[in-house]
């Protein structure tokens, strides 16, 4: 049986709902074998983080070498790296073996708006990991952070047209493809950002690959339960390039992006409450809720076309 192998380089959370204890969890019910190199350890629950232990960027590669050099692999994903000289590390090591595809989740800003990557680290990722990664995942501060540090002006985001914007100037960063995650800034009927609950009715995200961009819009859920939604948001979509039968598995990202897309939504819909803050989604609900691939969505996938009566349209693919 050819089992796709996925290394994940990310940090431990002790909660298990973010990091690489999601990370596996989404691999597995992907059907797919996690590899991973831990970058840090977190003290970590629903309510936040209360301590982060860094592991050596020397003994980070040779988890690396030892995965990579043994069982092989077909996608990396790189979470949490929290420091330059593990940023440097791991940009070596993927040039080392041969520039696998890659997934960067570039975890830098916590959902306090707290910068949780040190600016030499976020100068580094810029400069060596961004042109290495085959697509990169950035939520809306996090591309915001990335192109201040790139030294530009970052421009206040309002609308969909924004987030194509954003998502445009970063991927002019290196990465082959961006997917902006719009979770932060949800949306009205109009494509306009909602500072009223009420008002919130759609989530979008935003692929770039240098060409043209591709709109996937969900139906906005206010649920709590939405802790690890990026890290197994980037591991469904290094899931499911892996699952690709295509020669150049990079040809199916836009496919794979709406594959993750539907799994998150069916996670935070089939999420149960756990702890007092934030809570996981919920990872294998294709297996306890039966739910079969692909799943109940209410995802629309179109190709954005700018309209300047209503800041940004979209039209089927």
């Amino acid at each position: 049986m050819d089992r796709r192998r996925i290394l994940v380089i990310a940090g431990s959370d002790s909660s298990g709902g973010a990091g690489l204890e999601a990370d596996q969890k989404v691999i597995a019910a992907h059907g797919c074998y996690a590899m991973t190199a831990t970058t840090a350890l977190t003290a970590q629950s629903t309510q936040g983080v209360s301590g982060i232990h860094h592991v050596p960027s020397d003994f980070v590669v040779k988890q690396i070498d030892a995965c990579i050099n043994d069982i092989g692999v077909d996608v990396v994903k790189i979470g949490m790296l929290a420091s330059a000289s593990t940023v440097d590390a791991v940009a070596d090591a993927l040039e080392k073996h041969g520039r696998p595809i890659t997934v960067v989740d570039p975890v830098m800003v916590a959902t306090s708006g707290a910068q949780l990557l040190p600016n030499e680290a976020v100068r580094n990722l810029l400069v060596n990991l961004l042109p290495l990664a085959t697509i990169l995942t950035p939520n809306i501060p996090e591309a915001r952070l990335l192109f201040q540090k790139a030294g530009l002006q970052a421009p206040e985001i309002n609308s969909l047209d924004d987030i194509v914007n954003i998502a445009r100037a970063v991927q002019s960063l290196g990465p082959r493809y961006v997917l902006v995650k719009g979770g932060h800034l949800p949306l009205t009927k109009n494509g306009h950002v909602s500072k009223a609950e009420a008002d919130r009715h759609v989530i979008v995200d935003v692929l770039y690959d240098g060409r043209e961009a591709t709109i996937y819009e969900t139906k906005y859920l206010p649920s709590k339960n939405t802790h690890g939604t990026g890290c197994s948001l980037a591991s469904a979509i290094a899931s499911g390039i892996a699952l690709s039968k295509s020669p150049d598995r990079t040809t199916d990202i836009p496919d794979a992006v709406e594959m993750a897309v539907r799994y998150v939504e069916a996670g935070i819909q089939t999420s149960f409450d756990l702890g007092r803050g934030s809570g996981p989604i919920n990872h294998f609900h294709s297996l306890s809720m039966r739910l079969p691939a692909p799943f109940p969505s209410s995802l629309k996938r179109t190709i954005y076309v700018k309209n300047r009566d209503r800041g940004g349209t979209t039209r089927g693919p």
